[in-house]
């Protein structure tokens, strides 16, 4: 085969190529559009109801112990990562 003929079959090719995947990607993209809106025809979501408030742990002062815990790992892991 000479260069040019291979050219234009190389060009062909990826032509072919690119439409195919054009194309796939086209009826992937109408088909998950169409089986979300049967999905959502026909499985509605049920009604948000008013969620409850979420309980609290006492007061909105942390806890020594949890504030103690917090304070040794940072100071820990700033003694370990010293520039």
């Amino acid at each position: 085969m000479q260069d040019p003929q291979l050219l234009n079959e190389g060009l062909a090719l990826m032509g072919l190529g690119m439409g195919f995947v054009f194309v796939f990607l086209t009826v992937l993209v109408i088909v998950t559009t169409l089986m979300s809106r049967v999905i959502g025809r026909f499985f509605p979501e049920p009604a948000a109801e008013a969620a409850p408030a979420p309980a609290s742990r006492g007061s909105a002062v942390p806890d020594e112990d949890l504030t103690a815990a917090i304070s040794a790992a940072i100071h820990r892991y700033r003694r370990e990562h010293r520039r």
